[in-house]
């Protein structure tokens, strides 16, 4: 018997394993109003799980240097209109210090993979940032680094880390990668972080170039079987110094469907509304977070850096985005009849 959209969202709701097929099936037959009726599943399981906190995540982007090209990425090493910097440890403490002074329980170390930052250095940041404050969590977001430099990195402190697989499909990995970057490989760092005790997070981009339903289908597959902690996903959205500028952006109300499949797949995950939402609509944050977002990521970045550390064009840098408008985030989440959460919203264990 054919299953329908509906039956499957409600098979989700219940527990239960999809194949690719079913995925597929999900992302090709739901009915504006089966999206509907997934997204208002999802902001229930949303409530359920969390009630109406909303995380909060103070991201600092200290690197724009990066040894990778991928296709897609502003900040890629063949861009040469980049201007490039890096914060040092004390600037990446005072970071923390301010956000801590403004609630903030986890911050995110984000950079482009920058051979300058070595396992000595990011060490001794990482004990730098947990002893100035212990109660605070640390995740990193620092790409592809071997078993042992991930070993290290855990045993110096840190608490999460995030890695997007990007894509679960070789075939596209390979058309948004250059060659000496392989798919056997991120998936193998993903291994290798849970191994380690981190609290892991990947994700993909919504509408990126090549992408097709089948991928996606093969993106919701292999998340329901790796089980990750938090899961990254917001739309493609086009830079115009990378060989995709003249790509289109991905859709909102896609990325919308997926994030809500993705909470009703796995209840507990720590899932963020990304800035990339909030660039395409000025609601696009709260949009997220009723199709069952529940973290949010401000900005802690010194504000003279924030422009240089540019992923993809005209990314939103309203109040929202930044540290100093947490007040009109609360006010902003309150029209949703959510507040923030400032403890360290760590995930709940399965």
């Amino acid at each position: 018997m054919h299953k329908t959209a509906r039956h499957l969202i409600d098979e989700l709701l219940e527990g239960k394993r999809l194949s690719v097929a079913d995925f597929l099936c999900l992302i090709t037959e739901a009915s504006e109003e089966d999206v509907a009726y997934a997204r208002q599943c999802a902001n229930k399981l949303r409530q359920a799980q969390f009630g109406n906190r909303i995380f909060i995540r103070g991201l600092v982007e200290f690197t724009n240097f990066c040894k990778c090209d991928c296709l897609y990425c502003g900040i890629r090493r063949s861009n040469t209109s980049v201007q490039r910097y890096r914060l040092d440890k004390m600037q990446i403490l005072e970071c923390q210090e301010q956000g801590y002074q403004a609630g903030f329980r986890t911050l995110v170390l984000q950079g482009g993979e920058d051979t300058f930052f070595d396992d000595d250095k990011m060490c001794a940041i990482v004990t730098a940032l947990k002893t100035q404050h212990p109660d605070c969590a640390v995740t990193l977001s620092l790409g592809e680094r071997s078993r042992e430099s991930y070993a290290r990195l855990r045993q110096a402190g840190a608490d999460r880390y995030l890695l997007r697989h990007e894509t679960a499909d070789a075939a596209h990995f390979a058309k948004l990668h250059p060659a000496n970057q392989r798919l056997e490989t991120r998936l193998q760092c993903l291994d290798y972080l849970k191994e380690l005790g981190f609290q892991v997070g990947c994700g993909m981009m919504i509408g990126s170039p090549y992408q097709t339903q089948e991928c996606l289908a093969q993106d919701l597959f292999f998340m329901q079987n790796f089980r990750p902690h938090m899961v990254g996903l917001g739309p493609f959205i086009p830079h115009h110094a990378t060989p995709f500028a003249a790509m289109p952006a991905g859709s909102i109300q896609e990325t919308l469907k997926m994030l809500a499949l993705v909470r009703l797949m796995l209840p507990k995950v720590l899932l963020p509304a990304t800035t990339a939402l909030a660039t395409l609509h000025p609601e696009g944050r709260l949009m997220g977070i009723q199709s069952g977002a529940n973290v949010v990521m401000p900005n802690l970045s010194p504000p003279s850096q924030r422009n240089k550390y540019s992923l993809y064009d005209n990314k939103a840098n309203t109040g929202l985005e930044a540290a100093e408008g947490l007040a009109q985030l609360s006010k902003e989440l309150a029209k949703i009849d959510c507040c923030i959460s400032i403890d360290r919203g760590d995930a709940p264990k399965d």
